[in-house]
């Protein structure tokens, strides 16, 4: 798997690609660019991740169940190899993370966040997708559910988790904007609302577009407020 760091100091930035992306995708897209400033001056220090995409829920080819095993593989990867890579680099056990993605990189964002919350405390999500049955054929299985989190923040009880979240700051990004599917994260929303989870579901609305013009735009502004010295 492939992994590209992008500057020399600040808060740990993970970027997760698009369906189709790598761990240069967002430098080929013009993402590193756009965040430039931010990171050049420290307040950010991001972290390309590269894609199972490929081998797991875009692999027509494969069975459903080795689709949803092969991204329960790719959590327990950011998990148990990416994060503590993110520690040991940034010298600090223990550093609190941040996830972006947009498209299929939102989804990943998202779950991994509200999979892993007492290590990621920030996530945005722009124009992603949450839940994912449409990849399953119509099968199920627990790696499925436990990476679907319509499915999973649906049925989640445990107060223990429930309470990490609410330390969390999760951003939901949609708009009116090309090619946009808002209702998909309309619906999310509507499940981290019924379970309490707070967070913020940011509708852009022109602005807001399913491409990378879009996508560049928001993640400036969302590093420009949160990511302040």
């Amino acid at each position: 798997m492939g992994l590209i760091v992008y500057g020399h100091w600040g808060a740990p930035l993970l970027w997760f690609p698009t369906s189709g992306g790598d761990e240069c995708e967002a430098e080929r897209q013009g993402m590193v660019s756009a965040l430039e400033e931010f990171i050049e001056a420290g307040r950010v220090k991001l972290y390309a991740i590269g894609s199972a995409n490929g081998e797991s829920f875009y692999d027509k080819q494969a069975h459903p169940f080795h689709r949803s095993y092969v991204q329960a593989q790719f959590d327990a990867y950011v998990h148990r190899e990416v994060m503590p890579f993110v520690e040991q680099d940034c010298q600090t056990p223990g550093i609190a993370m941040a996830a972006a993605g947009a498209s299929f990189g939102a989804y990943h964002a998202v779950n991994t966040l509200l999979k892993h919350p007492a290590a990621l405390k920030r996530c945005f999500a722009l124009s992603g997708l949450y839940d994912l049955r449409r990849f399953m054929d119509g099968q199920y299985d627990d790696n499925f559910y436990f990476n679907n989190p319509i499915d999973y923040v649906g049925g989640l009880t445990d107060p223990a988790i429930l309470s990490e979240l609410a330390s969390c700051d999760i951003h939901v990004a949609t708009g009116t904007g090309p090619w946009e599917h808002s209702e998909w994260s309309y619906a999310f929303s509507e499940v981290l609302q019924r379970k309490g989870i707070r967070h913020s579901l940011d509708d852009w609305g022109p602005e807001g577009g399913h491409d990378w013009v879009f996508w560049k735009n928001q993640m400036r502004e969302y590093l420009r407020r949160d990511f302040s010295q």
